[in-house]
């Protein structure tokens, strides 16, 4: 370990703020990093104010970000193949002997090391290096995480600023010396102030040593080292100490006359109506993306890893979504990614309500209808993946509950799908494991042709999780099952399904009818309401959903589109049980016994029961 060659890159105040952790594992950690990348010079980001306002500085004067007309706001642009996560470059280092299933990427571990190694020497010559703290779920808590990141990107730290908490006074108080996650991330050679070398683009994850690695990239799905890719070694990490970590929101919902309020998880696939649903009007949010789940004294507790929301631009509207709209519009700190900024110096993105604009400039350049990019298709204006990141407590719904150490009492779990001619708008299971295998295991989404070109396909996606999962799956499932040991009251879970469509492909529910499902989700949590059995679980009785829609949208709930919105369309449930038999039978080598059975019995009784009623029995067959 070379500390003078540290000392002598961080200069005298740098480097005394990292020798005032005493903590040798980082010094080593930082001392390598520095060795390899040969930056000109190394800041340390502490939790103070100055420090923030530092890098937030030096990514205008670099022109990572520029400053836009409302104040507050900064826009930044990725280089044109470089706006999304890359999935074919994201692997995780594995021995030989390691496996973690079929559908996993991965390469093996020293090859990996040796390849992102020989991308990071010099990478940083010329520029400075980053060393930045933060602690992933509120601080001084039980669920605390502290990660230390080392970037040569002040977009990356401005944005971990706004989307995390301060991590250096919690990194005092490390369990071990060794106890945080280490994320290594170098833009590389920049053209433009964007990745050149995208070609090269590595995301590669070490398990064993709990660090990430990342290079010739940008784009915050792949340098942010906390979000998606820390869920990575956090997953891996509650399932070795029993805990949970979940894609999911966290919001509170308010029961009637606002007279208390009830904590609910929800796990959606893309384009599914997760962010709709934790922004829904008059609720509160705790968090849209990534939750942390624990058994505490007999409940299970939730924190928002996150404080702030990197969210995605498209279709955000006055209309849509106001309150995200008007934090977007106000002054305040927000950063804009890969939108158009007009000649005003404001932003337009797709489906913002707007007249397509006529010029700008964006992640190609000077841009104006019909321009074509470097790939010869069409640019649109703006990249149906722009993203702005802003903190939550920016929104006027953020809850008061975002910063509390213990976190809230999960009441309800909500799993979402998406399906045409399948599942009801809303039901419960019968119990915890019958959630957690004839739901949230079971997951589907189908695809939109905006997004992959063919409308329809059904894509499995278990509790919405697949993507990012570290451990075999049957082992994730079995974690879901055991961490209610213990518990008193159970969680209620919920699955909905916002996208039912009749024969001629219209939509049997408006958009805002979501917010009656969650409110009646409330009222089920608190024992208010009954239901009525199913062979698929609880489903509303129509005599309360007339009245919350009454009370919540202000209109008439008709008896006949419940009757067909509740209906239970059993081939369609039977096909789906066998389709997703199947899956687990040809890709997963460990799947619990139990599901199986789970799905065999939902199969049975939906069997019984056309028997009975014939293919679509209406709610009052049950």
């Amino acid at each position: 370990m070379d500390l003078k060659l540290l000392k002598e890159k961080c200069g005298k105040e740098n480097f005394k703020k990292l020798e005032a952790l005493k903590n040798a594992k980082l010094m080593e950690f930082a001392s390598k990093y520095v060795e390899l990348f040969n930056p000109d010079s190394v800041f340390v980001r502490t939790d103070s104010k100055e420090d923030a306002g530092y890098i937030r500085k030096r990514a205008i004067e670099l022109g990572e970000e520029k400053e836009l007309a409302t104040k507050g706001h900064t826009i930044h642009f990725d280089g044109y193949f470089d706006q999304a996560r890359d999935k074919e470059n994201t692997r995780y280092l594995l021995r030989p002997d390691e496996v973690l299933g079929s559908d996993i990427k991965s390469v093996d571990r020293e090859e990996g090391l040796k390849e992102v190694h020989d991308l990071f020497k010099n990478a940083m010559k010329g520029k400075e290096m980053y060393i930045c703290f933060y602690c992933l779920g509120p601080t001084d808590s039980a669920f605390s995480i502290s990660a230390v990141q080392i970037t040569d990107s002040c977009y990356v730290a401005h944005s971990e600023d706004m989307l995390y908490r301060g991590g250096y006074e919690q990194f005092k108080k490390l369990k071990g010396p060794s106890d945080f996650f280490r994320l290594v991330h170098s833009a590389g050679e920049l053209e433009g102030a964007v990745s050149k070398n995208v070609d090269k683009r590595r995301v590669y994850i070490d398990l064993e040593n709990e660090m990430v690695f990342s290079v010739n990239t940008q784009y915050a799905g792949n340098t942010v080292g906390l979000k998606k890719l820390s869920m990575r070694l956090a997953i891996k990490r509650a399932s070795e100490e029993g805990w949970l970590t979940e894609h999911m929101f966290i919001m509170g919902v308010y029961g009637p006359g606002k007279k208390r309020i009830t904590y609910f998880t929800g796990s959606f696939p893309s384009a599914c109506g997760k962010t709709a649903t934790a922004m829904l009007e008059g609720e509160k949010i705790v968090g849209d993306d990534i939750a942390y789940l624990r058994n505490i004294g007999g409940k299970i507790k939730t924190v928002n890893v996150e404080k702030g929301i990197f969210g995605i631009m498209q279709d955000v509207s006055q209309q849509n979504d106001p309150t995200i709209f008007e934090a977007l519009t106000m002054p305040g700190e927000v950063i804009f990614s890969n939108v158009l900024v007009n000649e005003k110096n404001i932003t337009r993105w797709l489906g913002d309500g707007k007249d397509e604009p006529k010029k700008g400039v964006n992640f190609s350049g000077e841009w104006m209808p019909g321009k074509n990019g470097p790939d010869e298709k069409a640019a649109p204006y703006a990249h149906k993946n722009a993203r702005y990141t802003i903190r939550l407590d920016a929104l006027e719904n953020c809850d008061d509950n975002l910063e509390n150490p213990d976190g809230v009492e999960v009441g309800g779990i909500i799993y979402g799908g998406r399906d045409s001619d399948t599942s009801v708008p809303v039901a419960q299971s019968f119990n915890w494991t019958h959630g957690m295998l004839a739901q949230a295991a079971a997951i589907e989404s189908e695809t939109t042709a905006a997004t992959l070109g063919q409308e329809g396909v059904r894509k499995f996606n278990l509790m919405a999780n697949l993507d990012f999962l570290s451990i075999p799956i049957g082992r994730y499932i079995q974690n879901n099952l055991d961490i209610v040991k213990g518990i008193k009251k159970l969680p209620l879970i919920f699955h909905v399904n916002y996208f039912l469509r009749d024969k001629d492909g219209k939509f049997l529910n408006g958009m805002k009818d979501k917010h009656v499902w969650v409110k009646w989700m409330e009222l089920r949590v608190n024992g208010d309401v009954n239901a009525i059995k199913t062979p698929i679980g609880y489903i509303p009785k129509y005599e309360d959903l007339k009245q919350l829609f009454k009370a919540v949208l202000k209109k008439d709930y008709k008896q006949e589109d419940y009757n067909e919105q509740f209906k239970i369309r059993i081939p369609e449930l039977i096909a789906k049980i066998d389709r997703i038999k199947n899956i687990y039978h040809a890709k997963v080598f460990d799947t619990p016994h139990i599901l199986m059975k789970t799905l065999d019995d939902q199969k049975t009784r939906l069997e019984e029961r056309r028997k009975q009623h014939g293919d679509y029995p209406p709610p009052h067959a049950f």
